[in-house]
């Protein structure tokens, strides 16, 4: 059976699961706002009661999340919430660290060097790349603006 286009996006229309986009949206929302809102509140926990500088503090922020984002997702639990939160869990620091565990945990029975160190960056490695490229050409902009006065 050959299908023309219009006939083929309505058989995909027809097939694909409606979805509540105020309740996805709604969801990442507030996920993606109460991971943020922990990071304040570790924040706030390693200057005040802590006593770190703030530049340290944030330090261990990052760290703080990046490894319970890797405990998480060891555990099932992010990719059970990255589910119902969809683009929530997406908040850079936490979606990166588990892009980089998922595929390790899924490769680990290959062993360590074939399996979750080729593995690992399958996922984040585009991310890499494509950020390390928009921040050079960025940066380029920046020094043609600020060279040339634009």
């Amino acid at each position: 059976m050959r299908t023309n286009k219009k006939q083929y996006d309505k058989m995909i229309k027809a097939s694909s699961p409606k979805s509540n986009v105020v309740k996805n949206c709604t969801w990442a929302f507030f996920t993606g706002g109460s991971i943020c809102l922990l990071g304040q509140i570790l924040t706030e926990v390693y200057t005040k009661l802590l006593h770190f500088s703030l530049g340290d503090a944030r330090q261990l922020v990052s760290i703080t999340l990046v490894g319970l984002s890797a405990v998480l997702t060891a555990l099932g639990w992010y990719n059970r919430l990255a589910r119902r939160a969809g683009a929530g869990t997406l908040v850079p620091i936490t979606g990166f660290a588990n892009a980089v565990i998922s595929p390790a945990i899924e490769f680990k029975a290959e062993g360590y060097v074939t399996g979750v160190a080729s593995r690992m960056f399958v996922i984040a490695g585009p991310v890499i790349v494509y950020g390390t490229v928009a921040s050079v050409i960025y940066g380029a902009i920046l020094y043609v603006k600020a060279r040339f006065g634009i």
